[in-house]
């Protein structure tokens, strides 16, 4: 005999644990996207302050 099992949750690898990661990536995305913006507001002269140039900016966005 067999058994269906009819409680599975969707943190067992469901479809929510796909909704769960597609919103974490977007979280993390828009966290970049933030970073990224205000780091690019600051003068030369402010991000030098901190210890960064322009080119620094997209690999600390990316939290590297």
């Amino acid at each position: 005999m067999s058994a269906i099992e009819t409680n599975r949750s969707f943190a067992d690898g469901g479809h929510g644990s796909v909704v769960a990661r597609f919103f974490s990536l977007f979280t993390s995305w828009q966290d970049m996207r933030k970073t990224r913006r205000e780091l690019h507001r600051l003068s030369d002269r402010e991000l030098d302050d901190i210890g960064l140039c322009r080119g620094d900016i997209e690999r600390v966005a990316r939290g590297f």
